[in-house]
């Protein structure tokens, strides 16, 4: 029986790994949302968290997402989205944080850390960028070593003082549009 199991889980990862190329050479073709923000995934395990990621970034109109070092992931869990919000590839985040800052971003780290501003009391600029670190080891740069990047927190009441990062994604990016208008594609 193990050796049946093997094959089949063989068989899954390649089924995954096809359906990532396809959408991958599909996403080239996809155009950016409606609204100016985007998001930036630095070093996220490939595995669930990124396809909910573009899921959300979809449903919500996100311009674009930015992908730093991460390898491929099943988009089956995107429901398609991954074929559909632009998606930029970065080996490092120096490029990511040149891109964004040339273009007029202002970019925005999350975390749990003293002098971070709670979300819903920052008014958002029009181009808003958002950085999710690592699940368990955050971002993958010194914040300090690049200027203007500021801190945001998600207030949380319970002890465990945790989201998954789809889900913190999904709520700053709720945020942003409560601030910005729900634009829909007939109102542009």
């Amino acid at each position: 029986m193990r050796r049946s199991d093997s094959k089949l889980r063989k068989e899954m990862r390649n089924q995954a790994l096809r359906r990532y190329r396809e959408q991958r050479d599909r996403n080239r073709l996809a155009e950016p949302g409606i609204h100016q923000m985007a998001l930036v995934l630095d070093h996220l395990k490939p595995g669930f968290s990124v396809p909910k990621i573009f899921r959300s970034a979809e449903a919500f109109g996100a311009h674009e997402i930015h992908m730093i070092d991460i390898g491929p992931f099943d988009p089956a869990a995107g429901k398609g989205a991954f074929k559909k919000v632009p998606a930029k590839f970065h080996d490092s985040f120096d490029s990511c944080f040149e891109n964004l800052h040339e273009r007029g971003y202002q970019l925005f780290t999350l975390d749990l850390g003293e002098g971070c501003q709670p979300l819903g009391e920052v008014a958002l600029p029009e181009k808003s960028a958002f950085i999710f670190g690592h699940e368990e080891m955050g971002i993958s740069f010194d914040r300090s070593s690049y200027a203007g990047i500021e801190c945001l927190t998600i207030p949380q009441v319970g002890e465990t003082q945790s989201l998954n990062v789809s889900v913190a994604a999904s709520i700053v990016m709720y945020e942003y549009c409560r601030q910005h208008g729900s634009k829909t594609a007939g109102n542009r």
